[in-house]
């Protein structure tokens, strides 16, 4: 048989299988969360100011404090997510620190950080251990993929109790929640909920300034 014939069999093989390891049949159409006009569909649940619409970008800079800016759709209340995929393209300003929210809700810890749920981390901050595509204080990516000054694509999949994560196309977590996962006390509802939860993004605090100008969701079946 001819080697270089069959390396070349391999090698399309691992590429259709990367290609489709975030491909599902059974997904829900792709829907927008943003719509690049205004903040419809969206709620913060503090500091309103710190989430503002200009050219088509959703601009996230927490002026006053931290704060949260949670998906109600058209409901008028949180919208929760289980089993899904989402994909969003952003960038920072230098030194930013920010985060996507899912399976979380409104209840605080220490009067700003929400206690439920995983956090996606978005990060260029030089001082924050935990770079962009982790899943901060779980899973940590020691090594941003990216220059988060540019334009990049956070996607992340949700099902059953498995969470994968890619930054512009590379895997960075892929990690399935133990039986009984180990949490320091501060992160103890840092868990997969069988009912699923809310998604928000951080606008963390004063220094830090991150861009959306893409957020859409599929539901997996």
């Amino acid at each position: 048989m001819n080697h270089r014939w069959l390396l070349g069999i391999v090698a399309l093989c691992l590429f259709s299988l990367t290609q489709s390891a975030f491909a599902d049949d059974s997904a829900s159409p792709w829907k927008e969360l943003f719509n690049g006009k205004d903040l419809t569909g969206w709620e913060a649940n503090a500091h309103p100011e710190s989430f503002t619409v200009a050219n088509g970008v959703l601009k996230v800079h927490a002026i006053h404090g931290m704060a949260h800016l949670f998906y109600v759709g058209d409901t008028g209340s949180d919208m929760p997510f289980k089993d899904f995929e989402l994909v969003a393209t952003v960038r920072s300003e230098p030194n930013s620190n920010s985060g996507i929210f899912f399976h979380t809700d409104r209840e605080l810890r220490g009067g700003k950080y929400l206690n439920k749920g995983y956090e996606v981390q978005l990060n260029s901050s030089p001082s924050e251990k935990n770079k962009t595509g982790s899943l901060y204080a779980v899973v940590q990516v020691d090594k941003s993929p990216v220059d988060e000054t540019k334009w990049f694509e956070i996607r992340f999949k949700v099902k059953g109790k498995r969470i994968e994560v890619l930054v512009d196309g590379q895997t960075v977590v892929d990690y399935t929640e133990p039986e009984n996962p180990v949490r320091e006390a501060s992160r103890a509802k840092r868990l997969i909920d069988p009912e699923g939860g809310a998604l928000a993004l951080q606008a963390h605090d004063p220094g830090s300034v991150f861009y959306f100008k893409q957020i859409r969701v599929r539901e997996l079946k």
